[in-house]
């Protein structure tokens, strides 16, 4: 029952708009929606991905 405030999520790119990661969560902790510095196969660069519905 730990796991249960882990949900998956989808990470897509905000400059081309592919959904390139999935990961998961911890709603509890983090219940806004999620941004990181992610490498982008398509622009072949590290772009902002931010969580999708």
């Amino acid at each position: 029952m730990a796991s249960s405030q882990r949900v998956k999520i989808t990470l897509a790119c905000t400059e081309c708009g592919d959904r390139n990661y999935s990961i998961t969560k911890n709603k509890k902790l983090h219940p806004e929606r999620m941004e990181v510095r992610k490498y982008c196969p398509r622009l072949k660069k590290h772009t902002i991905h931010r969580e999708t519905k």
